[in-house]
């Protein structure tokens, strides 16, 4: 029944109003009831010491019938609703002007009486009522009280007990609660209670009105199972630019959220998209040295007879060529996968990359001479050493390296190049090659991604050599950065961190 948080706080918005409207009331009756007796004691408060003065009401500890009899008749002449009653010095009733039988009890206690002729108790003070008994016996009522003189001033006669809300007053009070005064105030405060509540649950409506819509939104969102442009994706919550209490800020998190769970589903496609053809070139380029390697094996096998020393050694050549190149892709495989897992543990130190950039480029120097390209140093004096793992380096400059030889032209250049730069050393491998189009660029580090459309093109290039490269810079924490223009060259750069001695 109460599922929804409206209906809770509508649930308990009722309630609160039925307690409070059943305090306020209550409030009321009794603030009613306090001043009604208060108001009747300070009226009435020098009542029972006028009576005293006017009347001698005991004589020699006798009662005076006589005079008490013509005082009973007047006051019930002129207010009904007060009850005299004559008491001893120890609080025994005398004499009362009651009706016969009505009252109950033969003892009035002297404490309250004592505290009104004390004059400092607040009013209303109230004392017993002799008319009191069984469930009533607590029942007090306002009164007024007067000593009367015995024959010492501190000894009292008695005392002269005045009950100013007697029998009649009760139910002239008990008519009067039923009285139009007291519907009209019960049917205006219930009448106020209900316009609260409904004012209440109008505003809780209003309040919560943003929360059920991104409550929809929300649920709505989360239903689907695939992700597709047009679908409940695009719904958000809409926020002001003055947003700022707690339904807001969650509407502000969850447009967050859902923006990032987008991006990721995105990424997700994509990823298993490049997944995909993934396998597909692996695949491939397993299958065909393979293949090639196995034709040649099983022609050997096949024909070993009839061929000649020279064509044996023609297959034997070209099989290992394949296998070789099937050792090499399997190798950048498990080379790549381990740099992008979570075991690889760089070996930082520093060390001089002007020494290892000479190395490499005497490596590549008998290929370059045979291809006819030229290698080329540009290097800054007293570069300071680099802080990094010289081994990776060594294979990302290897990669560029190779890189520019296969795509520079015979009588192209390659150029490397040091400069110091900040805390920073940036490398750069400049080629007169064929350069990469610009819509080709971004991809150029992906794996498998090769410029040649037919991928039996390059015998020996698996498209794995800049994504490793591109991997060892990234756990350098630098960037891997190509700029290249058609039939003019393409040029690689990163930097590495200098040395600081400690």
């Amino acid at each position: 029944m109460f599922r929804t948080l409206y209906s809770r706080i509508a649930a308990v918005l009722f309630t609160l109003v039925l307690l409070i409207g059943y305090v306020v009331y209550s409030m009321v009756l009794y603030s009613s009831e306090m001043y009604q007796q208060e108001l009747t004691q300070k009226l009435n408060a020098a009542l029972a010491k006028h009576i005293v003065a006017e009347e001698t009401l005991l004589t020699e500890q006798q009662v005076n019938q006589k005079a008490l009899k013509s005082l009973f008749h007047w006051l019930m002449v002129i207010n009904p609703s007060i009850e005299l009653y004559l008491l001893n010095a120890s609080g025994k009733i005398l004499a009362f002007s009651a009706p016969e039988g009505h009252v109950k009890r033969q003892q009035v206690s002297l404490a309250p009486i004592k505290k009104f002729l004390s004059g400092e108790e607040e009013y209303p003070l109230t004392g017993d009522d002799p008319r009191a008994i069984g469930d009533q016996h607590s029942r007090q009522k306002v009164f007024s009280a007067a000593v009367i003189p015995g024959d010492t001033a501190d000894k009292p006669a008695g005392y002269l007990y005045v009950i100013l809300e007697g029998e009649a007053f009760d139910s002239i009070t008990d008519r009067v609660k039923g009285s139009y005064i007291l519907r009209f105030t019960t049917t205006g405060l219930g009448a106020s209670l209900l316009l609260a509540l409904a004012a209440g649950l109008t505003a809780f409506a209003l309040l919560t009105r943003r929360l059920r819509m991104l409550t929809r939104i929300m649920s709505t969102y989360g239903i689907a199972t695939q992700y597709t442009p047009t679908s409940h994706a695009n719904e958000r919550y809409p926020v002001s630019e003055t947003s700022t209490d707690e339904i807001d800020q969650l509407g502000i998190n969850f447009n967050l959220m859902a923006d990032r769970i987008d991006q990721q589903l995105k990424d997700l496609a994509q990823n298993d998209a490049k997944r995909r053809e993934m396998v597909a070139n692996v695949s491939h380029d397993l299958r065909t040295p393979l293949t090639s390697l196995h034709g040649y094996l099983e022609t050997l096998l096949l024909k070993d007879d009839s061929l000649s020393a020279e064509e044996r050694q023609q297959y034997l050549q070209v099989a290992t060529a394949q296998s070789m190149r099937l050792r090499q892709l399997i190798e950048e495989l498990f080379e790549l996968a381990k740099l992008e897992s979570s075991e690889t543990i760089l070996n930082i130190e520093p060390f001089s990359l002007a020494e290892l950039a000479h190395d490499i480029m005497h490596k590549f120097k008998l290929e370059a001479e045979k291809r006819g390209i030229s290698i080329q140093a540009d290097f800054v004096n007293d570069l300071p050493f680099a802080y990094g793992d010289i081994g990776l380096i060594q294979r990302v400059l290897d990669n560029l390296i190779e890189n520019a030889l296969r795509y520079t032209p015979t009588g192209g250049r390659i150029t490397l190049s040091l400069t110091n730069a900040s805390d920073n050393i940036m490398v750069k491998i400049a080629d007169t090659g064929q350069g990469i189009p610009e819509d080709e660029i971004a991809h150029i580090f992906d794996r498998f991604y090769r410029l040649e459309k037919n991928r039996t093109a390059s015998d020996t290039n698996a498209g794995l050599g800049l994504s490793i490269a591109k991997r060892i810079i990234d756990l350098h924490d630098s960037t891997i950065q190509a700029v290249s223009k058609l039939d003019k060259g393409t040029t690689f750069s990163f930097s590495l961190s200098t040395y600081q001695p400690k």
